[in-house]
């Protein structure tokens, strides 16, 4: 091998070595959770979910990079220290260590068992609904997500930002330049509260479609005639998008969702704003009361007379009287 061959070699491997140093940096300082060309790494997210699965995925990395640089390393010194040209001579007398396939036995299952540990944790926290301040259900439908603020009377649809259906049918070849986001707005946004655990109960009217928002740590099936149950706890203000991650039909790639997540504050009043404009209108007032009649004590005293006398008296008695 020459030294050139050799060097290209060492660098290659060096770079393989330095990707989860840059991946790792990429997370930490990217700013942004949308993906971009050269994107290295899973994304960290904005939830302890989220935040569980990314620390999971870096421990196992780190783990993999010790084990490749074990092997890889005991490869290279055999093949270059013990190489034919250097006058190495086989063993033929080595067939078998019980001592050796014991370790290499044994390493990787106490590998795997410590791994269980912290991922089971975070399994059992996935699924953990309880003590939700608030629930919002989600139903798919072909081809739009429905929204309901459980306990609030709020509800409403999202479906694909109408520019965007506009430019996919236009047949023009579609850039940045005309949407940074296209074909992942929506008409109207699922808005939530940071810092408030959110109970998700997701179902669908038709067929399968799949709920995912990758800043959010879990996707979760929406099946028809089955509820399906997940948590999410905002850590910072920003827009988070996704898309169904479920084959759902001839649109199904035309089904994106965008979750706006703002202070608490905020969110209670973009709720009250809600509320109104979806509350009934108001019924009429009624009409007011028609005036009384005037009082039979208010007439003059001689035309009550007059009147109860020609009501009470028969008409010959009447004639009878004004003749005496």
């Amino acid at each position: 091998m020459t030294f050139g061959r050799f060097k290209q070699r060492a660098l290659a491997a060096l770079a393989l070595t330095c990707l989860p140093l840059l991946a790792t940096a990429h997370a930490h300082f990217s700013g942004s959770t949308d993906p971009h060309p050269w994107q290295l790494n899973m994304r960290e997210g904005v939830t302890p979910t989220a935040h569980a699965a990314y620390d999971a995925h870096m421990i196992v990395l780190w783990i993999c990079v010790v084990i490749g640089i074990l092997v890889f390393g005991a490869m290279a010194v055999a093949i270059f220290k013990f190489r034919k040209s250097k006058g190495a001579v086989p063993d033929t007398t080595f067939v078998h260590s019980t001592k050796l396939e014991a370790i290499w036995t044994a390493i990787p299952i106490l590998i795997l068992v410590g791994l269980a540990f912290p991922a089971t944790s975070g399994l059992l926290r996935m699924y953990d609904v309880r003590d939700a301040a608030m629930t919002v259900k989600v139903t798919g439908y072909q081809w739009m997500w429905k929204y309901d603020y459980l306990g609030e009377d709020v509800g409403f649809s999202s479906r694909l930002n109408r520019k965007h259906d506009q430019l996919r049918q236009s047949g023009k070849v579609v850039t940045a330049a005309d949407d940074p986001h296209y074909l992942l707005d929506v008409d109207n946004v699922l808005v939530l509260p940071v810092g408030t655990k959110i109970r998700f109960v997701i179902t669908a009217d038709d067929v399968i479609h799949s709920w995912w928002v990758p800043d959010l740590g879990w996707k979760q099936d929406a099946v028809p005639g089955i509820v399906n149950e997940a948590w999410a706890q905002i850590d910072q203000p920003g827009i988070y998008r996704g898309q169904c991650a479920e084959l759902c039909g001839k649109d199904h790639g035309f089904m994106p969702i965008v979750v706006k997540a703002v202070s608490k504050d905020e969110f209670a009043s973009w709720l009250a704003s809600e509320k109104a404009k979806h509350a009934p209108p108001a019924a009429p007032a009624p009409a007011a009361p028609a005036p009384a009649a005037p009082a039979a004590e208010d007439k003059p005293a001689g035309a009550a007379t007059a009147t109860t006398t020609s009501q009470t008296t028969p008409p010959d008695a009447a004639t009878a009287a004004q003749a005496g």
